[in-house]
């Protein structure tokens, strides 16, 4: 049976929009993975480490037969085939994708926690996946009212990169 996931992108080196793109293609092309809805593309502002360039932030859900753990696997292997390098926490990145929801389980292993620990605390995450699911409930809240607790005016949609990877994506 196919567990809905919701997926966190992110990136601010290179060409985020192109590796957003790769890693979506790298999903749907995979045999246990069916691609489903997508968010627009929001430009943020770095969390964590400020003195880097802005983010690209996207989510997208997805049903998927793996394991969270053999999901976890393919998204760090997408984000390798992205040019990612670990070098510093919260610091800047070619692709980063992160497993924010796994059906209903809450999963808390060494290197696997889900939903994304530090959700309810990011603007940046919670702004693409309003857009998706607003109405998940995540401890007790809807993914809308999450937002809305730290909703920031210097996250904002950028049509312009959505645009872009509809293009990439429909090649």
């Amino acid at each position: 049976m196919a567990t809905e996931a919701a997926l966190a992108f992110g990136g601010n080196l290179g060409d985020p929009v192109a590796a957003f793109a790769a890693a979506l293609i790298g999903l749907r092309r995979h045999p246990a993975v069916r691609l489903g809805r997508l968010s627009p593309v929001y430009r943020t502002p770095p969390w964590g480490k400020t003195d880097q360039p802005e983010f690209l932030n996207m989510a997208a859900l997805i049903e998927t037969t793996l394991t969270a753990e053999e999901l976890l696997v393919l998204c760090l292997d997408l984000e390798r085939a992205g040019g990612r390098e670990r070098r510093e926490r919260w610091g800047p990145r070619t692709l980063d994708i992160d497993i924010l929801t796994y059906g209903a389980e809450a999963i808390d292993r060494p290197g696997l926690q889900v939903p994304h620990p530090r959700i309810a605390e990011r603007a940046f995450v919670l702004a693409p996946l309003a857009q998706i699911m607003p109405d998940r409930v995540i401890d007790g809240r809807t993914v809308a009212t999450l937002l809305a607790a730290v909703a920031d005016e210097t996250v904002r949609r950028d049509d312009v990169a959505t645009d872009r990877l509809g293009a990439l994506l429909a090649e």
